[in-house]
């Protein structure tokens, strides 16, 4: 088992085009680490570079205590997942497990264990002397899945290996993939753009934009607390909502309603105030609420995502399954505590402290 060290890496391509920005990253030994963000981020591009299918333009690559900029993938002491699982078609099941540990030169006692062992745990032991064609696409990601096993690598590499899976397979799959990583302790490397497997699979969310890190944290961390409006408006389903407002006086100001700021801001003049469709509720009767005007509703089963706008800007709210609007104006409240403040110039999270102090050496003021 090893840990992964970036340093500052780069990426630079013959024209000119940077696709990583100078990343540094630790990976403790073990630990379960989701690269997610929009398509064109880097995040296939730093997978590739950590498994020495793309040169270092500068920067380190360390996987454990070595350093493996110049190192050949299969010296690397690593095995990869791909999208389209990358089997051979002529081969059997058993031959495609078997193949790696046969260049390898395993003794042949050896490569059976190690296939055995890894068909049963993936509950393809049926199947062994089928080929890839006669297979669904879950089986055949978990045979992928279980070439890369047998090897018993330092390090999994995981190019998002459930892109061509349908939506109900995905589930299941992103269950058996947490219940291996967790059995095996193998440290892994995992790159979706997908946010809802990212959330369900890492101990920590690397969120790429640009060839750049965004934002590094548990899941739950990067939910509750995001460190950037892009981040805010990219993990959770649905994206938070993001509106122009104003803070004056202690009080942040959409269109003409004022909420209260729960704490110290040391800013005043534009901001962009950020609300979870969770964290929005219809208003009790007197209560300072947004005017809502409904556009339609998406049926969810378990709940209901209210569409529609507020003071002109698109607003979604999330509401019980049972709960039916009495027509198309609402009122909507939410508690102060959950609002969220973006600088409209940079993007960064203005943090509410209670204490001046606090405030001033942590908050980012945004221009009046």
């Amino acid at each position: 088992m090893a840990g992964i060290v970036l340093r500052d890496l780069k990426k630079v391509y013959a024209d000119g085009a940077e696709a990583v920005k100078g990343i540094s990253l630790d990976i403790r030994d073990g630990e379960f680490i989701v690269l997610v963000g929009p398509s064109g981020c880097g995040k296939s591009t730093l997978l590739r570079m950590v498994a020495g299918l793309e040169t270092v333009s500068d920067g380190e690559v360390r996987i454990g205590e070595r350093l493996v900029n110049t190192v050949e993938p299969a010296d690397r002491d690593i095995a990869m997942v791909f999208q389209n699982y990358a089997l051979y078609p002529h081969m059997t099941v058993y031959d495609n497990l078997a193949y790696g540990l046969r260049n390898r030169k395993t003794p042949k006692a050896e490569i059976e264990a190690r296939v055995g062992e890894a068909a049963r745990m993936l509950e393809i032991t049926p199947y062994l002397q089928r080929k890839p064609k006669a297979l669904s696409g879950g089986q055949r990601q978990r045979v992928a899945m279980g070439r890369a096993i047998v090897r018993k690598p330092s390090v999994f590499l995981f190019d998002e290996p459930l892109s061509n899976l349908d939506a109900r397979l995905r589930v299941t799959m992103r269950g058996e993939i947490k219940r291996l990583q967790k059995r095996l302790g193998t440290t892994s490397l995992y790159v979706t753009h997908d946010q809802l497997e990212a959330m369900t699979l890492a101990d920590r969310l690397v969120v790429l934009n640009g060839g750049r890190i965004e934002q590094i944290g548990t899941p739950l961390e990067i939910y509750h607390e995001p460190a950037s409006a892009f981040v805010a408006g990219f993990i959770g389903s649905p994206a938070m909502n993001l509106i122009p407002a104003e803070l004056r006086g202690g009080r942040l100001l959409i269109g003409d309603t004022a909420l209260p700021v729960p704490g110290f801001v040391p800013a005043s003049g534009p901001i962009v105030a950020g609300l979870r469709a969770e964290d929005l509720r219809p208003a009790k009767p007197g209560e300072t609420a947004l005017p809502f005007r409904l556009d339609y509703i998406e049926e969810l089963g378990a709940q209901r995502l209210v569409h529609g706008t507020v003071h002109g800007h698109p607003m979604v709210v999330a509401v019980a399954a049972a709960f039916v609007p009495l027509a198309e104006e609402m009122r909507l409240a939410t508690a102060p505590e959950r609002l969220h403040l973006y600088s409209p110039e940079t993007g960064a999270r203005i943090r509410i402290s209670a204490g001046v102090e606090t405030a001033r050496t942590t908050a980012e003021p945004v221009p009046a």
